[in-house]
């Protein structure tokens, strides 16, 4: 049950990752998270909404996991949240202590609830304790939009994310599996809005994002190309890119295997899994009076065999 104070509203977060109790009286847990063939839909596991609420910690609003905690009246609270209280219920104002609610986790240990990525095409049914764990690494659930230019929230499936690069954020298109870009920049001293170029590549029925930025390491900045899988991480590894950079008789090759966009683009360009240009070396490959950024990156995608 959700509580009207607003008091509470800015202890509101993400639910963790909790792993089912180890207890006797608890129920065996699978680890085989996305089996949707041992776990499809099932009668009667219907759960009503008035139970739902009552695992429902009433100051972040999250699903309750052991150890979850009540008041001498018995409101409950869950564990994340209890000491953000100062030890205090946040229905009736008691004093918390140490009461911990053994009949809810038990009736928590017997529910099947479906995943809340239903809509997006997974059909399980799993234990309430193994529910949470299942949706960390669900097939179903939905990626992150992967243009790294603005903290964009859009969320969805590889079709509907392809059609948000293109209409909302104006992103090239282009089909083929070999490119050749040309990146000028006026002033190569500044990394303000370091994210200069984001391409989608269809290729072996698939989608691909090139980067192209610069950031800064240390007291210079550098320029990093790299590509990004739209798509999972098993998936990603059976493809792989070169990126070539070069001029004035020198060239740089760097080969990989595309992140797949699971990963942040901040997560891939921080790890500097792709082609690390330094300042002074793209400002020789640009040729003239080394005061204006031209670079052409060439590359090409291919599947192993």
């Amino acid at each position: 049950m959700a509580s009207a104070n607003p008091f509470f509203d800015d202890m509101r977060s993400k639910p963790e990752v909790i792993d089912p109790p180890q207890s006797e009286d608890m129920m065996d847990v699978g680890e085989n998270v996305n089996d949707t063939a041992s776990n499809s839909l099932k009668p009667n596991v219907a759960v009503s909404s008035s139970v739902r609420e009552l695992l429902e910690c009433p100051v972040c609003l999250n699903a309750m996991y052991p150890p979850i905690h009540q008041c001498s009246n018995g409101h409950t609270l869950c564990s994340g949240c209890k000491p953000r209280v100062h030890n205090r219920c946040p229905t009736c104002r008691h004093e918390l202590g140490n009461i911990r609610c053994l009949a809810l986790e038990k009736v928590a240990a017997s529910l099947e609830l479906p995943c809340k990525y239903q809509s997006f095409g997974c059909m399980g049914i799993y234990p309430y304790y193994s529910k949470l764990k299942h949706e960390s690494q669900c097939i179903y659930r939905p990626y992150n939009c992967p243009y790294a230019g603005s903290e964009c929230t859009v969320i969805g499936d590889i079709p509907s994310l392809v059609a948000h690069l293109k209409d909302d954020h104006k992103v090239d298109m282009h089909s083929g599996s070999t490119f050749n870009h040309r990146y000028v920049k006026s002033n190569p001293q500044e990394v303000e809005n370091a994210t200069w170029m984001l391409t989608v590549f269809s290729c072996f029925g698939q989608y691909f994002c090139l980067h192209f930025e610069a950031f800064q390491l240390g007291m210079a900045p550098v320029y990093i190309a790299f590509l990004r899988f739209m798509g999972d991480d098993d998936e990603a590894k059976n493809y792989s890119y070169s990126l070539e950079v070069g001029g004035n008789g020198r060239k740089m090759i760097w080969q990989g295997v595309p992140r797949s966009i699971r990963d942040s683009h901040r997560k891939v360009r921080d790890s500097f899994d792709g082609l690390i240009i330094q300042r002074n070396m793209a400002l020789f490959f640009s040729g003239g009076d080394r005061k204006e950024l031209k670079l052409r990156v060439t590359g090409r995608i291919w599947k192993e065999q």
